[in-house]
C-alpha cells in the first residue's frame, strides 16, 4: 500500500465518499488509488473553483464533508474564491492538494508555489504530510478538522513522493469527542429576559434557519413577542409553506438601517453581527441604532441546537406553542409580457415540494424571490462571502448530495460566466438541475454600487466595465455546447413552458431569461 492508497481508504473509513476533482501530474497516484474504489464518488470539475463551490453546496445540504482534489499552488489559487464563500458559510471541506516530491522542491520548477501561504489564508487547518506513513493519520485528522465547530476548511498537502512511497495501513474512523461551546445558564436567562422587552430582536443563523431548529426559533418568537431576523447572506434557509416567519435584512445599507430603526436590542444566536457589505461615504458600517446593545449569545461555531433548546425552555416554549408560519398560497401562472415579478410568480407556482433553490441572481433576485415565501416548502442556498461564481458549482454539489430533490439555479449572466464549466459537470453526472440565467447583459449590481458610492454620472470607460455586450452572450448555445438543452424565453408563455419542462423532467436544463427592466 502506498500513501495515496492509504489516504483513499482512510477517507472512506471516515465517511468521506465524494471527491470533486481537478487533478494534475502530482496527483496521479491519488487518482490511481481512487480508481481502486468504485464506492468513492469521483466527480470531475473543469475548473478548480467548481470543485470547491460544489463541495460547499454538498456540505450545506448533506451536513457532512466532501473532499476536493487540487493541483499545486495555482490550482489552489483557482479554488480560493469559492473556498472563501465556503468559509463564510461555515461549510466543512477537506482539500487534498498535490505538491512536488520533496526532493524536487529545491528547484524553481514552473509550478512551484507557496501552497502553505495560500492555504493558510483561507483554511482553518493546514497540514503537510512529510512521510508516506503519516498520510493516513493526517487524512483522518483533516476530516475531523473539517467537521469541527460546525464545519471548517481543512487542507492536506500531499507531496508526490508521500503518495507513491510505501505506507503502513489506512487509519480507522476518528470519532470526534468535540464538545461545542455553550453559553452559561446566566447568559440564557439574561437573553430570555431581554427578548420579552419591547422591540427586541433575535437574529438567527446556521442550523437555526432550517429544519426543526427553525420551527423552535419561531416558537421562541411566539412565546416572547420578539422579532425573528436573519442576515442578508445566509448559507441555507427553509422557505415556503409551513416555515416560521422571519424578516431578512436587505443588501443596501440605507434600507437596512431603516429595518432596524426602532430596535432596542439584538441577540445573536448562530449569527454574526450584521454589517454593511461595503463602506460608503457618509454612511455607518453597522445598521443598528446608536446605543442598541448587540449580545453574542451563541456564535456560528457554538452549539446552536443546544442553545436554541435551552432558550426555548427558559422562555416557556411548550409543545402547544405555535409559531407564526407561512401558509401555502400558490399564485396563478402569469402570461403575456415577461417581467421579473412574473418570473417569480411562475417559479412560486411551479417549484415542487422539497426543491432546492441556489440563488446568485443578485439584482434580479430582489424581484424574483419574494413570491416563493408562500410556495411549496423548499430550501434556499445563497451567497455568503460575496465572491462571484458560486451558483452553478453550489447547485452541482447540492444535486450530488440530494439526488432525489429538484435543484433550481438562479444566476445572473455575469455571475454564471465565472464558473460556466459547471454546466458540463451537470451534464456528465446527469444532475437534476434547472438553471435559469437572467440575461441583463451586464454586472447590474456594479451599476447600482456606482450610485451607492455617490457617482451620479459615468461615461464610456465605466460603461465598458459593467456591460457584457458586443458580443452578447448566447446562453442557449453555451448550454448546448456543454451538453445541456437550452431554451430562450422572452415572454411569460415561453418561460412557463420551459420551466415546467425543466422541473418535471429528469436531468439538467437551462433557460435564458431575456431580462426586461423591473416593472
Amino acid at each position: 500500500m502506498n500513501g495515496a492508497q492509504s489516504l483513499v481508504k482512510t477517507l472512506l473509513n471516515n465517511g468521506v465518499d465524494t471527491v470533486f476533482a481537478n487533478p494534475g501530474t502530482s496527483e496521479m497516484h491519488f487518482v490511481a488509488a481512487l480508481d481502486e474504489h468504485p464506492e468513492m464518488n469521483c466527480i470531475l470539475c473543469l475548473f478548480e473553483g467548481g470543485t470547491t463551490g460544489a463541495a460547499d453546496g454538498y456540505f450545506r445540504m448533506k451536513r457532512d464533508v466532501a473532499g476536493t482534489l487540487l493541483h499545486l499552488a495555482p490550482g489552489f489559487g483557482n479554488a480560493f474564491a469559492n473556498l472563501h464563500n465556503a468559509r463564510k458559510a461555515g461549510s466543512g471541506i477537506l482539500n487534498v492538494v498535490g505538491d512536488h516530491a520533496k526532493h524536487h522542491l529545491r528547484y524553481e520548477s514552473p509550478l512551484k508555489g507557496d501552497i502553505l501561504g495560500i492555504s493558510q489564508a483561507v483554511s482553518h487547518w493546514t497540514r503537510v504530510s512529510f512521510n508516506a506513513t503519516d498520510v493516513a493519520t493526517d487524512g483522518a485528522a483533516g476530516v475531523q478538522a473539517a467537521r469541527a465547530q460546525n464545519g471548517q476548511i481543512a487542507t492536506l498537502v500531499l507531496p508526490a513522493d508521500t503518495a507513491w512511497n510505501e505506507a503502513n495501513a489506512a487509519a480507522n474512523r476518528w470519532d470526534s469527542k468535540e464538545r461545542l461551546r455553550r453559553p452559561s445558564i446566566g447568559e440564557i436567562e439574561a437573553a430570555a429576559t431581554r427578548l420579552v422587552t419591547p422591540n427586541a430582536v433575535l437574529m438567527i443563523g446556521g442550523s437555526a434557519l432550517f429544519g426543526p431548529q427553525r420551527k423552535l426559533a419561531g416558537q421562541i418568537a411566539a412565546a416572547t413577542g420578539c422579532r425573528l431576523l436573519a442576515d442578508t447572506l445566509i448559507p441555507r434557509i427553509s422557505k415556503g409553506a409551513g416555515t416560521a416567519k422571519l424578516d431578512q435584512l436587505v443588501y443596501p445599507i440605507s434600507p437596512k438601517i431603516a429595518q432596524l430603526k426602532a430596535t432596542a436590542s439584538v441577540t445573536l444566536l448562530g449569527a454574526n453581527r450584521p454589517v454593511a457589505f461595503f463602506a460608503y461615504p457618509g454612511k455607518p458600517s453597522v445598521p443598528e441604532p446608536p446605543n442598541c446593545p448587540i449580545t453574542d449569545l451563541c456564535t456560528p461555531t457554538d452549539d446552536i441546537e443546544w442553545t436554541l433548546q435551552a432558550l426555548a425552555d427558559a422562555v416557556g416554549v411548550t409543545c402547544i406553542t405555535v409559531a407564526e408560519t407561512h401558509s401555502l398560497d400558490l399564485p396563478d401562472i402569469p402570461s403575456g409580457q415577461l417581467t421579473l415579478e412574473k418570473v417569480g410568480l411562475a417559479l412560486a407556482a411551479l417549484i415542487p415540494e422539497n426543491a432546492i433553490i441556489c440563488n446568485e441572481s443578485v439584482t434580479s433576485g430582489f424581484h424574483v424571490i419574494p413570491p416563493t415565501a408562500t410556495a411549496r416548502p423548499h430550501d434556499l442556498l445563497a451567497g455568503t462571502g460575496g465572491a462571484i461564481g458560486l451558483c452553478l458549482p453550489c447547485a452541482t454539489g447540492a444535486a450530488t448530495a440530494c439526488p432525489d430533490r429538484k435543484v433550481v439555479a438562479l444566476t445572473g449572466d455575469g455571475s454564471a460566466m465565472y464558473t460556466l464549466q459547471s454546466l458540463w459537470t451537470m451534464a456528465r453526472e446527469n444532475l437534476d438541475v434547472t438553471v435559469i440565467v437572467f440575461a441583463n447583459r451586464g454586472y447590474q449590481i456594479l451599476r447600482d454600487e456606482l450610485t451607492n458610492v455617490g457617482v451620479a454620472n459615468y461615461g464610456q470607460n465605466a460603461q465598458a466595465m459593467f456591460d457584457v455586450e458586443n458580443p452578447a452572450l448566447d446562453w442557449v448555445s453555451l448550454a448546448k455546447g456543454h451538453g445541456i438543452p437550452g431554451t430562450r424565453a422572452d415572454d411569460m408563455d415561453s418561460f412557463a413552458k420551459a420551466l415546467s419542462t425543466g422541473l418535471f423532467s429528469d436531468g439538467p436544463s437551462l433557460i435564458e431569461v431575456v431580462c426586461p427592466s423591473p416593472a
